[in-house]
């Protein structure tokens, strides 16, 4: 991987699909979806990879323009983070979904687990090559994480959740290892539920996330978040469940900041990790100033040394409006370059 600047930026994930691949006023009005929604696709079957491909190069593209430092392929394969890995499994009955609270409270339905969960083909590994062709900056894919899809279950098969966790983990840790084997520099699990849940992490999930990122053969992130600030707008200033992941096997954490004004004292807490620090809101449609930006990194700083901190989104930039998404990455970016210059 080349090296990178102080304060680098990066996506959290996903970036603003195209209204003409995606329904963007049905996949904004619902929650996300953990079961295939193949009705939220705009082009047919027979053309929806080509559509794909080319979504993904506007990513790249808007990403390079911005002068984004690593990139990803902005998700626009996905309905959601988690459900295109979560249903290209063995032993989930897609025909007879189960159901299982989401972390708002409300019931939604979820893979039904009815045998052994197993890697049964490559999801993303598959499409690095395209990611290759238009760029030469280093590459970050995401993955959903072993324990939030446990909890995103209706486990008819294992004995107890933590079972289900440990061979989500071992499906994730194929997929983990051919995407760094096609040639990607980054791989991220999404591990939103730990916050939401974590009494149960504390029984399973870090062993489970150490299962996911066994032999990993470059850096390994883990994000952790209170949901899209499309869907949550009230979170609190600390996380439940952090400090248990500094002695995880990841080599970074990213956390958000931004929309929950989250006390920065709590990044003193990852002491052996470099912190990916949400520094843009997105749950507010006004784009940022880079001067805005700047201040919340000086905040971070004020607690993190500088030179393992990684400047990102809070989340997913999914659910916003194209122009607004660039808007904001566009000042993420700025806002890094001064705080870099003043550090010299």
């Amino acid at each position: 991987m080349k090296p990178l600047p102080l304060l680098p930026t990066s996506l959290v994930g996903s970036y603003a699909q195209p209204g003409w691949l995606i329904d963007r006023d049905r996949l904004g009005s619902r929650l996300p979806p953990r079961v295939l929604l193949d009705a939220l696709w705009r082009v047919p079957p027979e053309l929806l990879e080509e559509a794909q491909n080319d979504a993904t190069i506007l990513a790249l593209h808007d990403q390079h323009r911005a002068g984004v430092d690593i990139v990803t392929d902005g998700e626009m394969r996905r309905e959601s983070y988690s459900n295109r890995f979560a249903n290209a499994l063995d032993g989930v009955d897609l025909d007879h979904p189960g159901e299982a609270m989401d972390r708002t409270g409300a019931a939604v339905p979820v893979p039904r687990v009815i045998g052994p969960i197993a890697h049964r083909a490559l999801v993303e590994a598959p499409h690095v090559p395209l990611l290759k062709a238009h760029t030469d900056r280093p590459i970050k894919i995401t993955l959903p994480g072993p324990f939030t899809m446990a909890q995103q279950a209706q486990n008819d098969y294992y004995p107890d959740a933590a079972a289900l966790a440990l061979a989500y983990a071992d499906a994730v840790n194929v997929e983990l290892r051919a995407l760094f084997a096609a040639g990607v520099d980054i791989v991220q699990l999404d591990e939103p539920y730990v916050q939401a849940r974590p009494e149960a992490a504390r029984e399973y999930a870090v062993e489970a996330i150490d299962r996911a990122l066994e032999g990993a053969t470059g850096p390994t992130v883990l994000h952790v978040c209170f949901g899209y600030g499309k869907h949550v707008a009230d979170k609190p200033p600390g996380y439940a469940f952090l400090g248990e992941l500094d002695h995880c096997r990841a080599d970074e954490i990213s956390v958000e900041c931004a929309q929950p004004r989250l006390k920065m004292t709590v990044l003193e807490c990852l002491q052996n990790k470099k912190v990916h620090v949400g520094v843009i809101d997105l749950r507010d449609l006004t784009p940022e100033t880079p001067e805005l930006v700047a201040d919340r990194i000086r905040a971070a700083l004020e607690h993190l040394p500088v030179e393992r901190m990684v400047v990102a989104p809070d989340c997913g930039m999914k659910y916003l409006p194209r122009d607004v998404a660039y808007a904001k990455l566009s000042a993420m970016v700025e806002g890094a370059r001064i705080v870099r210059g003043e550090i010299g």
